[in-house]
């Protein structure tokens, strides 16, 4: 495979995204390589990877397809040694893939939807995160981005433990800052407002839930997966160099908006 640097603020740097078949995950993956990163497209399901990956580089990109069960620590560690291999290091790290198999009152949820949910949204970044630093440390640092929701800064009587797995990657963010940091490795997290993607489908297609979002933003409409993207490429990126461990909203204002 051709390793040589493109162009771009993250020309020569490698990066490992979870969740990028699709939505937020494939826009931010689009996007590092835009900016000249080598990306390792990376989700459960490896055709779906495969439908990524070429078009990247019909763009003139560099990227390449993995498939990984978050949930299986084994996997994971198979994940950051092919990385490893395909191109000899791991300069950014993007945490990206997430569950919520349940909607409703938490009172009645089921102990499997609760233990999936804290599983791949929270122990899977976990073990991902000190896995890929492990190996960013021995080349001097690297960048670790965890994408987390609003919903974790507020109380929700239908994505009650959803928000409460995204709290615990905030709290994941400010450990890994100060962990890995003397490492040369920032950790940071992005926060989404709603963004109309295939997860959030069940919110954006309700139209009455759609019109108050877009009412109470200030920008007046929802997020597309694009808008994450760019912030990931900061994040990544020289530009952030003195920001770590903390977590980027992103969600066109609507929750720095006074209620109607």
């Amino acid at each position: 495979m051709n390793t040589a640097p493109r162009s771009g603020r993250l020309a020569g740097r490698t990066a490992l995204i979870t969740g990028a078949s699709r939505g937020i995950g494939r826009a931010i993956a689009e996007r590092l390589a835009e900016h000249g990163a080598r990306v390792v497209i990376s989700s459960r399901k490896l055709d779906a990877c495969e439908e990524v990956a070429p078009a990247i580089r019909a763009r003139g990109g560099q990227a390449v397809a993995r498939a990984c069960h978050i949930g299986r620590k084994e996997e994971l560690q198979a994940l950051v040694d092919a990385t490893n291999k395909e191109w000899g290091r791991i300069d950014i790290l993007v945490c990206n893939a997430a569950v919520n198999p349940y909607f409703g009152p938490s009172v009645n949820m089921p102990d499997e939807a609760y233990d999936r949910i804290m599983n791949s949204n929270v122990r899977s970044n976990f073990w991902l995160c000190n896995l890929a630093a492990s190996r960013m440390a021995e080349r001097g640092g690297g960048s670790i981005i965890i994408v987390s929701s609003i919903g974790a800064n507020q109380g929700s009587a239908t994505l009650g433990v959803y928000g409460m797995s995204k709290a615990a990657d905030y709290a994941l963010v400010r450990n890994l800052a100060v962990e890995w940091g003397p490492h040369g490795i920032r950790a940071n997290g992005i926060a989404p407002g709603l963004i109309k993607t295939d997860f959030s489908r069940a919110l954006w297609e309700n139209e009455q839930l759609l019109r108050n979002v877009e009412r109470g933003t200030p920008v007046r409409r929802i997020g597309q997966p694009e808008d994450i993207g760019g912030v990931a490429v900061f994040l990544a990126s020289r530009a952030a160099a003195y920001v770590t461990g903390q977590t980027l909203v992103v969600d066109g204002g609507i929750t720095v908006k006074e209620p109607a």
